[in-house]
């Protein structure tokens, strides 16, 4: 159960042009935002950060999706997760590549670019931090200046994503849910904490394992 309930999308017409975007890219308007609907100036400023953050981009729209998936599993929210995968998806990333997205190391359904920004969005999102200049180094093989700082703003938007949605126990809308349980469940994952009580099927599984299957890179804490 969310420990704040969303907001009816009827009560914040101000954002209707972008719940309506939104909607066309995803399919639905997420709880988290209707969640940060309560405090319109939030809403606001994560909107512009959000649109500059994945709007500007120079990193291929799939390759976006899975450096947040990674970021999000990483960090262990399933929200994320589901929302992340659910969208890699929508943009023809398919659904065996998502679930090979922690052997990105050594599927052979990953580039060498891929590898390099995924092994960044892993690392960079645990706690703590395990990023490290030969990160960086990697990344320059394949990405400019530019592009490397377009990839940590997606980590950093999805960290903070994850943070908001694993704190507040948001509810999985049943588009993503759905998706979850269909797509990733032979991964591991399950709705935790995220359940939505009425979709049908729905089974939560213990809070505290979303990252079970993360692994650990040598030297992390």
């Amino acid at each position: 159960m969310a420990h704040v309930e969303p907001l009816p999308r009827a009560e914040l017409a101000e954002f209707e042009p972008v719940f309506e975007m939104i909607e066309g890219v995803m399919g639905f308007v997420p709880n988290s935002l209707l969640t940060l609907g309560r405090s319109p100036e939030i809403l606001r400023g994560f909107g512009a950060l959000s649109g500059a953050v994945l709007g500007a981009s120079r990193i291929e729209p799939g390759l976006r999706q899975l450096v947040a998936f990674v970021a999000s599993t990483a960090a262990g929210c399933r929200y994320c997760q589901a929302h992340t995968s659910h969208g890699a998806e929508r943009l023809g990333v398919s659904a065996e590549k998502l679930r090979a997205a922690f052997e990105f190391d050594s599927s052979p359904l990953f580039t060498a670019a891929e590898r390099a920004a995924l092994r960044l969005a892993r690392d960079a999102s645990l706690l703590p931090n395990a990023s490290t200049a030969e990160h960086f180094e990697a990344l320059r093989a394949h990405f400019d200046e530019r592009e490397i700082v377009d990839l940590v703003a997606i980590i950093s938007l999805f960290g903070w994503l994850n943070r908001w949605n694993d704190t507040m126990a948001t509810a999985l809308e049943a588009p993503a849910a759905t998706f979850g349980h269909q797509t990733l469940a032979e991964a591991g994952w399950t709705p935790g904490k995220h359940i939505q009580k009425d979709h049908p099927g729905a089974q939560a599984g213990p809070a505290s394992d979303a990252a079970h299957r993360v692994p650990r890179p040598s030297g992390a804490g």
